[in-house]
């Protein structure tokens, strides 16, 4: 039984852990969208969809450095979020029916 519990424990997810690359994986994909939105890569249809699709954020106006690093926190804190409830959901699942 012990045994058990001590692969059951390796499992487990450390919210401190997961968290920190929730964000780090956030921030990357979020300054690269941001940089993306500034390559003529897309046609002027596809340029104006990506800035819309940014503008849903509250607060954020293009070409305000303020407005990027307000988009930044809010990913940092989304992250956060989605981390603990994968964290928690995960933990949970490993639970046996006796501990609960």
């Amino acid at each position: 039984m012990v045994e058990i519990i001590k692969a059951l424990y390796k499992l487990m997810l450390s919210l401190k852990r997961y968290g920190w690359l929730c964000v780090l994986g956030g921030e990357i994909a979020y300054w690269a969208c941001v940089l993306g939105g500034y390559l003529p890569w897309r046609t002027q249809r596809g340029v104006e969809l990506h800035h819309a699709l940014f503008e849903t954020i509250p607060g954020f106006v293009w070409g305000s450095w303020l407005s990027y690093f307000w988009g930044a926190a809010l990913v940092f804190v989304f992250a956060w979020v989605f981390a603990w409830y994968m964290v928690w959901m995960h933990n949970t699942s490993l639970e046996s029916s006796e501990n609960r």
